[in-house]
């Protein structure tokens, strides 16, 4: 039997028998896993990457806001240290243009007057009463013009009062001459062309305190239609010499500015008599300036400027003090008389004042006639206290309406008769 020769492949050991495709696989397994680990970490690293980018522009935007904000606070500073640096200056008057380009001027607040060069382009477009800017050589640095104080502004109502002639009770023929020197002229002026009648310059309203001169006023604000100037009368009283003058002047330039663009103005001057009191020689330099402000409101009011369509009010309670020339017509051509309210008036202002109560149906057992014995000789303003006390009686009590005893209380209270029963109480004790 012969012996079989083995093939040459059945030789080989069992490491032989594995593939070459087997080993090339496992190693692209490592190299994958490796890959995969890197591009972990790359992403990672971009991540962070990103995030640093991110913290770095935030960063920066934050660093450019502040730089901005730091070049603004520099300019600012800058500015205020040139303000600084600047020289002063005054404000002046002309009183009068001078040849040669030379001007005289009167310095703001202590009255100084002096000659001074200007510019000539400045010269030429000053005039006298031009407000001008000087430095503290008094040379002419820059034109104001012509001004009007801030506190002559301020005296302008913005918004009406919201009282009319509805809620003022009495004084029905007082009103109705009022209207017509003063609301009528503005509202109606066709019917005095019509008859050829100049209407009335201004009114003067006086009478005890509390009977609705003030009052009057601002129905007049709230149905006249044109802007509304009040002031009081201790309000053109100062202390440098001319200054009061210098306000009243700018009270009525404004008064015409305004006229000429609303067809009118309304100028009120309450308590009158701070400023209109009769001109007396008693030598004090207080005195001698008040004189001065109450000649230039006389100018004012009826001089040779044109007064414009300017309708003027003024009020006070004592008529008694005002000067002769203020008095005279062409300045004030009606005179009339606020007196104390009569019994009708009463009872109309009583029923004026509790209209609201009324209407909350907070009223009970109310015997108007009655009130109005009661308040015999009191005025409107007193009445409307008394109306005012009554409802904050019955408020502290808690009662559920307002009633007549509640007024009897009130009325008790505002004459001052309860004080009276203290009084005479510790005097019997």
């Amino acid at each position: 039997m012969e012996e079989e020769i083995p093939s040459p492949n059945t030789g080989r050991s069992r490491e032989s028998n594995i593939s070459p495709n087997a080993l090339d696989f496992g190693d692209l397994n490592d190299q994958y896993a490796k890959l995969r680990d890197e591009a972990l970490f790359l992403k990672k690293e971009n991540d962070s990457l990103h995030k640093i980018i991110k913290t770095t522009k935030t960063e920066n935007e934050s660093l450019r806001l502040e730089n901005n904000k730091i070049r603004m606070d520099n300019a600012q500073l800058k500015k205020e240290n040139a303000q600084l640096k600047r020289l002063p200056l005054f404000v002046a008057v002309v009183l009068e243009k001078l040849g040669e380009n030379e001007l005289y001027l009167r310095q703001l607040g202590n009255n100084q007057e002096y000659v001074t060069q200007a510019n000539p382009l400045i010269y030429a477009e000053v005039k006298a009463g031009t407000k001008v800017a000087v430095n503290n050589t008094l040379s002419v640095v820059k034109i104001l013009g012509n001004t009007i104080d801030e506190r002559v502004r301020v005296m302008e109502l913005e918004e009406k009062p919201a009282i009319t002639f509805a809620d003022i009770g009495g004084l029905k023929n007082e009103i109705i001459e009022v209207r017509e020197a003063v609301e009528y002229p503005l509202t109606r002026p066709e019917s005095f062309e019509k008859f050829g009648v100049v209407p009335p310059k201004g009114v003067l309203l006086y009478g005890p305190p509390g009977t609705g001169k003030t009052l009057i006023a601002k129905a007049v604000a709230n149905n006249a239609g044109v802007p509304f100037l009040r002031m009081a009368g201790s309000e053109l009283v100062h202390k440098y010499i001319g200054e009061g003058a210098q306000l009243v002047r700018d009270l009525f330039e404004m008064a015409r500015d305004l006229a000429e663009k609303n067809n009118g103005v309304v100028v009120f001057i309450d308590e009158i008599d701070a400023v209109g009191s009769m001109r007396t020689n008693d030598g004090t330099s207080g005195s001698a300036e008040v004189q001065r402000t109450l000649m230039q409101l006389l100018a004012e009011m009826d001089g040779f400027n044109n007064r414009g369509n300017i309708r003027i009010m003024a009020a006070t309670n004592r008529p008694d003090m005002l000067d002769a020339a203020l008095l005279r017509p062409g300045r004030f051509d009606r005179l009339i008389k606020i007196p104390a309210p009569d019994n009708a008036a009463r009872m109309q202002i009583f029923k004026v004042h509790m209209k609201k109560m009324e209407a909350a149906g907070s009223l009970s057992g109310i015997d108007y006639d009655e009130l109005v014995r009661m308040t015999e000789g009191l005025t409107g303003a007193e009445i409307e206290a008394i109306c005012r006390e009554a409802g904050m009686l019955a408020i502290r009590n808690n009662e559920d309406l307002i009633t007549g005893m509640n007024f009897v209380q009130a009325i008790r209270k505002v004459k001052h008769q309860d004080k009276d029963e203290e009084r005479r109480d510790i005097m019997y004790i």
